[in-house]
């Protein structure tokens, strides 16, 4: 299993950001916008290098699990209920993180053919029941099991996603691309306010991403050329994949998708098209 890390610091300085927002706001009413923009360029603007690109999107393929939502802080609030219902005493971020750890794993047997085409919902099954036995989950009916799998259906988003999602939608078609099946992704829309105009998932391929047939399958069902799709993800690997087959690339940074003990490192700006702090950042440089 996976060592937890040292919490790293992320770098910020927020007072001088605030001194200097309000000292810029003063000095709007004496100067005219043209004069303002010379005197105090906005902090964090950047000259519009997105217009081409965005200019040519049609659509927006999102990665789900850690992008969209917290998938980490949604299973220990749902194995903390489950706790106080079955009076079960579980250090349930280790039993997250482990449930999580075996996900690469077992899509791998998949992809290798170890196992046939087996959907998410039923590979978390199989790793949920080895993690009964490692952590004495005791009393638990087979009506628990289910739900508590289920968990998976109904993770929250992050506090940025659903306004950021409203925005992009009002200027493109945006759409799941994830390893999770289409029942799971669905519920999960329904139970969050996703507002997806179209879910995709690598179910429809029958290959899970990073395959290359997950993403074709999606530039096949958009009917677009894939440069004018842009693929969301919070993981390099999926946008490496993605652009392999000919995607736009947005990378956007969720350093507490394992939790705050173990931050996650920025990738290197520059490798993807877009690189965005959240999803209300990445509507702004969109345009959206």
């Amino acid at each position: 299993m996976m060592g937890i890390g040292n919490r790293t610091r992320l770098p910020a300085d927020h007072s001088r950001t605030t001194d200097y927002s309000a000292s810029r706001r003063k000095t709007l009413r004496f100067l005219g916008l043209g004069t303002l923009h010379a005197a105090f360029p906005i902090r964090g603007a950047e000259p519009d290098n997105h217009l081409p690109l965005r200019s040519n999107l049609k659509a927006l393929l999102f990665d789900v699990f850690g992008t969209v939502v917290d998938w980490r802080s949604s299973i220990i609030r749902e194995g903390k209920l489950l706790a106080q219902q079955k009076n079960l005493q579980v250090d349930w971020g280790e039993f997250v993180d482990c449930w999580r750890e075996g996900y690469g794993p077992s899509m791998n047997k998949v992809r290798s053919g170890e196992l046939p085409w087996t959907d998410i919902d039923d590979l978390h099954r199989m790793i949920l029941d080895e993690l009964v036995v490692e952590f004495a989950l005791d009393g638990l009916s087979e009506a628990d099991l289910d739900h508590f799998n289920r968990a998976w259906h109904r993770l929250s988003p992050w506090p940025d996603t659903v306004s950021g999602l409203n925005r992009l939608k009002s200027r493109f078609m945006i759409a799941t691309l994830s390893n999770g099946n289409v029942s799971l992704l669905t519920n999960m829309a329904k139970n969050a306010g996703l507002p997806w105009d179209a879910v995709f998932s690598a179910e429809l391929a029958k290959h899970y991403k990073p395959d290359q047939r997950a993403y074709l399958k999606a530039i096949d069902l958009l009917n677009l050329e894939p440069s004018q799709i842009l693929m969301v993800a919070a993981h390099p690997g999926d946008l490496r994949a993605a652009a392999q087959a000919g995607l736009r690339t947005a990378y956007v940074y969720r350093p507490l998708e394992w939790g705050e003990g173990r931050i996650r490192e920025r990738n290197a700006a520059g490798e993807f098209d877009i690189d965005a702090d959240s999803f209300i950042d990445l509507a702004r440089q969109l345009g959206a």
